[in-house]
């Protein structure tokens, strides 16, 4: 079954599916009960729906995020700068302790899923730090699977998180420090890079890692946003949930607040799995866009931006109106099915 094939059944509802957005608490487009009923083609959800009239939206129905222990508005500007101290060279070292845990996580009203993850929640920690420091990070492995942490950047080969170089996989109850400088300044991630690696991934283990350029950037509200997937049959074969920093259609319960005409700087990172790319959209408005992060002139001035997995940039925007507005993939079925939001501009 192809991905897309397995995405239209969630959509139009499958007896298992139907009995699944019914636990949800979700309700089923007019067309796609029906589709489901009749046994008919389900209409065509390609316009530019944004997910309000999709199949997996109810206003008001969110999910426990103190059960979850983690909250996507907290997510959007936790930024981890580690412990701090100096070295004999006069050098910064950051070091961090970060935990792999398992962890069952409802990612939309009513759906549990369980997840693998760093510290607890998904994304795991923003670690952020600036070029030239020494970095230290202490990985413990709380999993009852084998992980490891890879870090996107420059470093040494025994440092790369991988099987079978330096320390290898962590297994269970293991640990291990990472050790290395922080090279080159830009947006970055890290993920486990254990086999099978999709999987590992499409679980929840990924987070941010930003390294800041010598001179640092200028003032902004900054944001982190990582773009992802939930596939919840774990076939393989397709995503039933999309999501922004861990919860389907989040930002559209929780709008993103910002100032009019403040500088606002989004640190945008693509770890969808089973899907080829994805794709950021922002309504009425363009920003500037900073491939990777690793160039201080910007690239583009757009209002969409595609990724491809692991890829990531930086877009900084300023809005000049007041109101709410949308941003979301521009893949409309991600969309319906989890990857939207708004920015409420106020003055």
């Amino acid at each position: 079954m192809s991905a897309a094939t397995s995405r239209r059944r969630f959509l139009a509802g499958s007896a298992g599916a139907a009995a699944w957005v019914g636990a949800l608490g979700w309700t089923l487009a007019p067309g796609a009960a029906q589709a489901h009923e009749g046994g008919r083609t389900p209409p065509d959800r390609s316009g530019h729906g944004g997910g309000i009239n999709g199949a997996t939206f109810r206003a008001g129905q969110v999910v426990d995020h103190a059960a979850n222990g983690f909250h996507p508005s907290e997510l959007l500007r936790d930024f981890d700068y580690g412990r701090t101290s100096q070295l004999s060279d006069g050098r910064t070292l950051r070091e961090w302790d970060v935990v792999a845990r398992d962890q069952e996580i409802e990612v939309a009203p009513g759906a549990r899923f369980p997840a693998w993850t760093f510290n607890g929640r998904i994304p795991g920690p923003t670690l952020r730090c600036r070029a030239g420091d020494r970095l230290r990070v202490r990985f413990r492995n709380a999993s009852e699977h084998p992980h490891t942490m890879h870090f996107h950047g420059i470093h040494p080969a025994d440092m790369d998180g991988v099987p079978m170089i330096g320390r290898g996989v962590i297994s269970p109850g293991e640990e291990f420090a990472y050790e290395f400088d922080a090279e080159p300044f830009g947006l970055h991630l890290y993920h486990c890079h254990v086999g099978p690696l999709a999987e590992h991934i499409a679980r929840g283990m990924y987070g941010t890692f930003i390294i800041d350029p010598p001179g640092g950037r200028p003032a902004a509200d900054e944001l982190v946003l990582v773009q992802h997937g939930y596939n919840t049959t774990f076939d393989g074969e397709g995503n039933q949930l999309y999501a922004v920093n861990g919860i389907p259609f989040h930002y559209a319960h929780e709008p993103i607040r910002v100032r009019r005409g403040e500088l606002v700087r989004i640190y945008l990172v693509n770890v969808l799995e089973y899907d080829p790319i994805n794709s950021f959209h922002l309504h009425g408005n363009f920003f500037e866009y900073y491939p990777t992060g690793t160039r201080l002139e910007p690239a583009d001035f757009t209002d969409t931006v595609v990724q491809g997995q692991g890829q990531r940039g930086i877009c900084e925007v300023r809005f000049p109106h007041p109101g709410r507005y949308m941003f979301h993939a521009h893949k409309t079925e991600f969309a319906e099915l989890g990857w939207m939001g708004y920015f409420e501009v106020t003055e």
